[in-house]
């Protein structure tokens, strides 16, 4: 297994289907932080749910889609980032994250974010990444501008959470605009 240092004891590294009980344990620590930012299928209540989010992802890796990575900090899973979206035939992906309240605040989404758009970008040859956030998710948005990425628009009230319905910003980079973060 590959393993890629973030800094701050920190690294990155494949999430796989034998993770399940590490996932659903950091799960249980997140769920309430994350709940309102990431899509209502990731956040799983118990280990067969975070096996079931696992397998969906591996499945979609396999096929050359989709692929998720831990964020471990002294070796425990606190976060992490994916490919939601992975279309190497159009070019183009979408990436996201989600982080535990005790990891925030010392860059390791960025790095992390970083390392996947210089693979998408240098090895696999894509033309655009996008990230998506709701509107008000002003820690994402942040990353996204760290990330070099222009926002190219608001979809008006197109992320429902809890009966309520948030607008949803879309950002975006092209491979002719990267350039990876100062560390």
């Amino acid at each position: 297994m590959f393993s890629l240092s973030l800094g701050e004891g920190a690294r990155l590294g494949p999430l796989e289907i034998w993770h399940a009980e590490e996932f659903a344990g950091h799960l249980d620590r997140a769920r309430d932080h994350i709940r309102p930012w990431v899509g209502p299928s990731f956040v799983t209540d118990d280990v067969d749910g975070a096996r079931a989010t696992l397998k969906r992802y591996a499945e979609r890796q396999a096929e050359d889609g989709s692929r998720l990575y831990g964020i471990r900090r002294d070796g425990v899973l606190v976060g992490g980032v994916m490919f939601t979206d992975f279309h190497a035939t159009s070019g183009s992906c979408e990436i996201g994250c989600w982080l535990e309240p005790s990891a925030e605040g010392l860059g390791l989404v960025t790095r992390a974010c970083s390392a996947l758009l210089d693979w998408a970008f240098t090895s696999r040859g894509l033309h655009r990444a996008e990230w998506h956030c709701r509107a008000d998710n002003d820690r994402s948005s942040a990353v996204a501008r760290r990330l070099g990425m222009t926002l190219e628009g608001v979809r008006r009230e197109a992320w429902p959470y809890e009966g309520v319905r948030h607008d949803k910003q879309l950002w975006a980079v092209l491979a002719s605009e990267w350039r990876a973060p100062e560390q």
